[in-house]
């Protein structure tokens, strides 16, 4: 009772019993080393690898991780002035002090492409045992309890797109390091554009073999591989998953297939548009569905053949993402280059719009009376989003416009020419409208929100500061 799990009551009873068949793996020996990693503001996996004497330990007493990788950039710079009185503190950081992660021990992998290597997916908590009050994980859990009080489950489906090169040159040279370093020099494995044709799968049955064999030996619920349109671009889709869990999958997702890439030659990507002639961008389409906890019935198929193919409950929902998809947008594009994807005519949305099965909508329903897989495709992602918040935006949107009865209008049959408000074509404007968005910043946080604009603006005053290709073309020579 002296561990820091048994002392907060951070597990359940299944989560003890789960933790103790662990331990009872590393004693049988199939574990050497074991992965304690966290999800931190970015979605991106951090932590520290064990062996295995001292992992059986942690596993109840934690991982202390020092506090400055809470508080990061995506060049992983410390943006917050923890080491001086002014500026912008944190409670319990200052100095760089110490925070812990506690593993779930139901997220537990054996890596297949890393010898007798385990991987366990953790919580972040202060010092005191409280959890970390931005932690997504934890947002995202908060926005399922919430949903628990309706009696209902999520359900999610991932369609996954990114790129993959032939890793040319990994670029080690002494003046290639920095924060960033240099980007790899890569070569393209498909030229493109012969979308869903099996001589380009064919071409590249090596890689999609590779990651078939590696996703399914990790135990993910992997559906398809797919030829997407662009150079050297692919698409995975997945089967459904409930709850917290189908955010798991798609931090894990991300992280192995960049793993086992590097490791085979490969440089993999998830950058929505990588600076590479005739890319094409990519995006991460969410299909959600609401699932009765009493008898497992999908709560948006409809009862009659009439209407747009859900029912009252689902359409508030759909009216929610709708109501909130500007305020949302930058939970679901994160990034300065996901803004590059919003343009009509691209299969991507440029306003915040629905239809029935129409690829040009930025939310689209599928399914109708007795298809159990009646559901809503959200398409304004892109793959480099951290799924806990961009899964919490889309529940606590969703649960507003179910719980106000919100209308979602009609169906938008000319997505891109139907007047609806205009998804945000900037981070900086994303931000502007996530602040405007009263109730997605209450729901989300509003503490939460101020962190975590303040580090999306540092990385956007040095984005600002940079001057780029195009103006050096543009300017350099003319003036």
């Amino acid at each position: 009772m002296n561990s820091f799990v048994d002392r907060h009551g951070l597990w359940s009873d299944e989560q003890q019993r789960q933790a103790r068949d662990l331990v009872g793996r590393i004693d049988a020996g199939e574990i050497e080393t074991l992965r304690f990693m966290f999800p931190d503001q970015h979605g991106i996996l951090r932590g520290k690898t064990l062996v295995a004497s001292a992992a059986r330990d942690a596993l109840w007493s934690g991982v202390n991780l020092t506090s400055t990788l809470l508080l990061k950039d995506t060049s992983h710079k410390t943006v917050f002035p923890v080491f001086n009185s002014g500026g912008y503190q944190l409670d319990g950081l200052r100095g760089g002090s110490d925070f812990t992660v506690v593993a779930d021990p139901a997220t537990f992998k054996i890596l297949p492409w890393a010898y007798k290597t385990g991987w366990v997916l953790c919580d972040a908590y202060l010092c005191d045992g409280q959890p970390w009050p931005f932690s997504s994980r934890h947002i995202m859990q908060r926005a399922i309890q919430r949903l628990d009080e309706h009696g209902l489950d999520f359900i999610a489906g991932l369609e996954v797109e990114f790129h993959v090169f032939k890793l040319d040159e990994a670029r080690m040279a002494l003046a290639d390091s920095g924060q960033p370093g240099t980007p790899p020099e890569v070569s393209l494995l498909t030229h493109g554009y012969q979308y869903l044709t099996e001589l380009r799968y064919d071409r590249v049955d090596a890689l999609m073999e590779l990651l078939r064999s590696q996703l399914q030996a990790l135990g993910l619920p992997l559906h398809s591989l797919e030829i997407e349109y662009g150079p050297s671009q692919f698409e995975l889709t997945f089967s459904p998953s409930c709850g917290v869990a189908a955010a798991d999958l798609m931090i894990l997702l991300r992280s192995a297939i960049k793993q086992i890439c590097q490791r085979n030659g490969y440089h993999a990507t998830f950058m929505c548009r990588p600076r590479i002639p005739n890319v094409m961008s990519s995006g991460w389409h969410l299909h959600q569905s609401l699932r009765r906890k009493s008898d497992g019935v999908n709560v948006f198929m409809p009862h009659d053949a009439e209407g747009v193919g859900l029912s009252q409950v689902g359409l508030g929902y759909l009216a929610g993402l709708k109501e909130h998809a500007c305020g949302a947008a930058f939970f679901a594009s994160p990034t300065i280059n996901g803004y590059r994807r919003y343009r009509p005519f691209s299969l991507a949305p440029d306003r915040a719009t629905w239809a029935r099965d129409n690829r040009a909508a930025m939310l689209r329903v599928l399914g109708g009376p007795g298809q159990t897989a009646t559901r809503i495709e959200n398409r304004v992602g892109e793959p480099t989003a951290n799924p806990y918040l961009y899964m919490a935006s889309q529940l606590f949107s969703g649960l507003h416009g179910i719980e106000s009865r919100l209308d979602p209008g009609p169906s938008a049959d000319a997505p891109y020419e139907t007047p609806a408000a205009l998804l945000p074509r900037s981070l900086d404007e994303a931000l502007h409208c996530l602040r405007e968005d009263t109730h997605l910043c209450e729901q989300m946080g509003a503490s939460f929100v101020d962190y975590l604009c303040f580090i999306k603006e540092a990385e956007i005053a040095r984005f600002n500061l940079e001057v780029t290709d195009w103006e050096h073309r543009e300017y350099f020579d003319m003036f």
